[in-house]
């Protein structure tokens, strides 16, 4: 397909309509690509975000930022990549990619680099860039590995689990749900990684607040008591396919209470049991390279079972490789 039939330009804020519009209508994107949840952290990168059209109609959008010379799926975001409308079949994906990576090349940027939304999330087949970055020679520069359950296929929970939440029920835990984010983040999330990780969350609670406002049916905090006392907590990033567990923390009480064997059992089989997935998210640390084992063991042992999502690093002069794929 002529790569003249697209058109590529940089997003700005007087496109924000058409950008959430097209967002909400693919098969491969999430309410993490509408802009209101891009736009939290705006101060922090460089948005460098693109758009694809075709007779004036849009057909693509790349959340991307910039460094120097490089794009990146946006690094602000869990997962991204090129996000495309339903209707899109392969020929077409093959050249908006190339236009795409062309028009990079010609703003002087030399790399990018691409973390691929987990195809747990897409909608309908979607795998058309797995191929057309393997054409463009692309480097696969990172891997990590998701604890997912199957909610259809999902083996049972582990006795070890199951005498946590016979604990919960026992010391009489009570699970609440709502947006009330203030006490896990304050007695709970921000104690807890300040003294194992020397760390804050990657949300501040007033950035929270604010998107769960913004997304009020994706973003859901989930908050356990001891009688008034808080002792532990999540918050899920509910998508269509998804639950995906953003947070997860608790007291110290947690082993003595069960509270978190309390809570997730909750969670996956009573609350999203009707998803087609729960989402742990990754447990590895040192960009990939290394795996918290003890995490790791307590999230199969609920049934979760690994997928791997895929970092890719292309250059953008090699659009060219794109142009002789079909005969």
């Amino acid at each position: 397909m002529d790569t003249n039939t697209f058109s590529v330009k940089k997003y700005s804020p007087k496109d924000k309509n058409f950008w959430d519009a097209f967002v909400a209508s693919t098969k491969n994107s999430t309410f993490l690509f509408q802009r209101n949840f891009m736009d939290y952290h705006a101060d922090r990168f460089d948005d460098f975000s693109l758009m694809v059209f075709k007779n004036e109609k849009p057909v693509a959008v790349l959340p991307a930022n910039g460094v120097e010379n490089k794009l990146f799926s946006h690094q602000g975001l869990t997962y991204g990549g090129l996000i495309l409308g339903k209707k899109t079949k392969l020929k077409e994906a093959s050249g908006i990619f190339t236009s795409v990576l062309k028009f990079l090349s010609s703003e002087k940027i030399e790399l990018l680099q691409l973390k691929l939304l987990p195809k747990i999330y897409n909608t309908m087949p979607a795998d058309e860039m797995d191929y057309l970055l393997f054409i463009a020679d692309a480097k696969l520069i990172r891997t990590d590995v998701l604890s997912v359950i199957d909610q259809k296929n999902a083996p049972k929970i582990a006795s070890n689990r199951m005498e946590g939440v016979k604990k919960g029920i026992k010391n009489n835990l009570k699970i609440e749900e709502g947006n009330d984010f203030e006490p896990f983040w304050k007695e709970i999330l921000i104690p807890n990684l300040a003294e194992k990780h020397d760390a804050l969350p990657v949300h501040s609670l007033g950035e929270i607040v604010q998107l769960a406002k913004d997304f009020p049916k994706n973003i859901l905090q989930f908050n356990v008591y001891k009688n008034t006392e808080i002792v532990g907590g999540a918050t899920i990033f509910d998508t269509e396919n998804v639950a995906h567990v953003q947070y997860i923390s608790a007291n110290e009480t947690k082993q003595q209470l069960g509270t978190l064997d309390f809570l997730f059992e909750y969670l996956i089989k009573e609350r999203f049991k009707e998803k087609k997935y729960f989402d742990f998210g990754t447990s590895n640390e040192n960009a990939g390279k290394n795996v918290n084992e003890g995490l790791q063991y307590w999230k199969e042992c609920f049934g979760a079972r690994s997928i791997s999502q895929q970092f890719f690093e292309v250059e953008t002069s090699h659009y060219k490789k794109l142009e002789s794929i079909f005969i």
